[in-house]
């Protein structure tokens, strides 16, 4: 494991410390205090994770799963479910093997999400990572409500290095992912990054400007890798799945980026969207430098949530 993972691993495992004492003492307590695995111990089992913030679908899989194995397995002690029940919420958070071709392909990357989320933060982590990689990017300044948002991403561009087209208060945003469509073409640009307004999702009009820049973009770059990423607030709980699902109506979301997992005592949500939305969360973010940001591990968001081989993988 590198410096940097190394790094982000111990940083997750204690920004996980609300999510864990939410969750994984409430499943250690039940786990001690049942004497039979029985219907009450199953019940008990999913309210706690439902609580956690885990969401109901989840819980449900997960419980079901659980019955099958203790059945097949023909456990009957609560201890012996611990270690199914670690596998069990890793499954829910798997993805895809291609769930990150974009990186490596010609891409346009939409990422869109409510105010406060992290939305201009996060355009600005990926094109410094992008950058790294050696990959040329131009970022489009679309967020044009926010009279401070232009300026912010110009300091991200300024730092990760990379051109910036927009930023103009007042603009039409379909009117700057024009102009950004045209000077990536022009420029050979591999990845265009689009900030947008951070639409609040009961907007009907700011959502159907959402819809519009996805026409100029399916227009202008056919048969390009296309990534509509919604941005989250991991803090926020249930509330950020309901975001999601309002603006799954607008785009078509391929990912989510999970941001402000330091210190939220409802991490579970990051396996509620997952299993609910059948969206993979592909970023996670622990706090404010580039290398806050990472790419979505289900392995390591499991063992820094239940903190198993939490020492042996920070020190290795």
């Amino acid at each position: 494991m590198s410096e940097e993972k190394k790094g982000f691993f111990r940083r997750l495992r204690e920004g996980l410390s609300k999510t864990r004492n939410n969750i994984v003492r409430g499943i250690d307590s039940l786990l001690g205090g049942f004497s039979a695995i029985d219907e009450d111990f199953y019940e008990e089992l999913e309210e706690i994770l439902i609580m956690g913030d885990i969401g109901v679908n989840a819980a449900e899989a997960i419980v079901e799963r659980l019955k099958k194995e203790v059945k097949e397995r023909h456990l009957k002690e609560p201890s012996q479910c611990k270690e199914l029940l670690i596998e069990s919420i890793r499954d829910q958070m798997q993805v895809a093997e291609n769930a990150y071709d974009f990186e490596k392909e010609r891409s346009v990357i939409l990422v869109i999400g409510v105010n406060g989320v992290g939305k201009t933060t996060s355009v600005g982590k990926l094109a410094g990572k992008f950058a790294s990689q050696g990959r040329k990017v131009l970022i489009a300044a679309a967020d044009t409500f926010r009279a401070a948002a232009g300026e912010q991403l110009a300091e991200w561009a300024r730092r990760a290095g990379v051109e910036m087209i927009g930023g103009r208060e007042g603009a039409d945003p379909a009117s700057v992912v024009y102009d950004a469509a045209a000077a990536a073409k022009a420029r050979g640009t591999e990845i265009l990054l689009i900030d947008t307004a951070g639409r609040l999702h009961n907007k009907k009009n700011l959502m159907e400007e959402l819809r519009k820049i996805n026409r100029i973009l399916d227009r202008e770059f056919p048969g390009v890798h296309r990534e509509n990423l919604i941005v989250l607030d991991a803090s926020t709980g249930q509330n950020a799945l309901n975001q999601a699902r309002e603006f799954g109506q607008a785009a078509e979301l391929t990912g989510i980026i999970l941001t402000k997992m330091d210190g939220t005592a409802k991490g579970g949500i990051a396996v509620a969207i997952q299993s609910q939305l059948q969206v993979p969360v592909k970023y996670i973010g622990v706090g404010e430098t580039i290398e806050d940001l990472q790419k979505f591990d289900p392995d390591e968001f499991v063992n820094a949530l239940f903190d198993t081989e939490g020492e042996k993988n920070a020190d290795a």
